[in-house]
């Protein structure tokens, strides 16, 4: 295995676990540091595919014991339904666009300038939802109800357009429906779970051909790495939220899309996808 793809595969699984599960776009970060890195070949995606399964493992390991409870609980516990059946709603919006529109997105959206257009874009709708007063409802995970639970599912399909942040847009969506900041982001982790993983598998599926053998050991040293940012990053997110507000995230993600958007315009570095077609 080569020392560069090897460097590359570790850069790619901490990039993939450190955003994941904030409100910076995971998936944005990716599409440009492949190109950067000119990791963005066919073994590539799948590779960006594959590795998304540590940071959804990284999600299970911390939530086990809710999990656990939710698991057992079904059909007795009327908390334990209530869970499942409010992430079921939320996953709903994002599985039925996801199948309809997949192959447009990825054809059409998934390119750098795109992305850092999005990555703008989400930064202001931050700046302003923190600015606006926020009246919670919704204090803990048993107090939201199906209907806001299929609100932040829609809010979540926005995500499907690289460069949104799927926790950006359950945990700020949430929000607006009524969740308290806290609440919001706990419900984006367990909603990441089934929509993560369901993407993932699909994804895999529809990349099939391209899967090789001898990638599974790059693959293997990505999945661990994005494992263990994940499992760094969750833990910081859940004690940053009780205290800090999510503008440092919104301005970061204006700069880094200014960034990538004057770097095309200028042509400081050469996007494979330099149109907005």
């Amino acid at each position: 295995m080569e020392t560069l793809l090897v460097i590359k595969a570790v850069i790619l699984g901490i990039l993939e676990g450190l955003t994941e599960f904030l409100p910076v776009s995971s998936t944005g970060h990716l599409i440009i540091a492949e190109d950067l890195l000119n990791f963005n070949d066919a073994r590539a995606k799948v590779f960006a595919i594959a590795i998304q399964l540590g940071a959804v493992i990284a999600v299970v390991s911390i939530y086990r014991q809710r999990i656990t409870q939710v698991i057992t609980g079904l059909g007795r516990d009327p908390l334990a339904n209530r869970l499942a059946i409010n992430v079921i709603a939320a996953f709903l919006p994002a599985m039925v666009l996801g199948l309809a529109f997949h192959h447009q997105i990825k054809t059409l959206l998934f390119n750098p300038i795109t992305v850092a257009t999005m990555l703008i874009v989400g930064g202001f709708v931050i700046l302003w939802a923190e600015r606006r007063e926020h009246s919670a409802r919704m204090h803990t995970l048993d107090e939201i109800g199906p209907l806001d639970a299929l609100k932040v599912g829609f809010c979540q399909a926005l995500a499907m357009i690289p460069g949104t942040s799927r926790s950006g847009a359950t945990i700020i969506g949430g929000m607006f429906c009524g969740l308290s900041r806290e609440t919001a982001t706990q419900f984006s982790f367990f909603l990441a779970m089934p929509t993560m993983l369901a993407a993932t598998v699909y994804d895999l599926y529809k990349s099939r051909a391209d899967l090789a053998f001898d990638s599974l050991g790059l693959i293997a040293i990505g999945f661990v790495a994005a494992f263990l940012a994940a499992l760094a990053t969750v833990r910081f997110m859940l004690g940053f939220v009780s205290k800090h507000a999510f503008t440092p995230f919104a301005w970061y993600r204006i700069a880094f899309g200014l960034i990538v958007l004057a770097s095309w315009y200028f042509g400081w570095v050469n996007w494979s996808e330099p149109a907005l077609a």
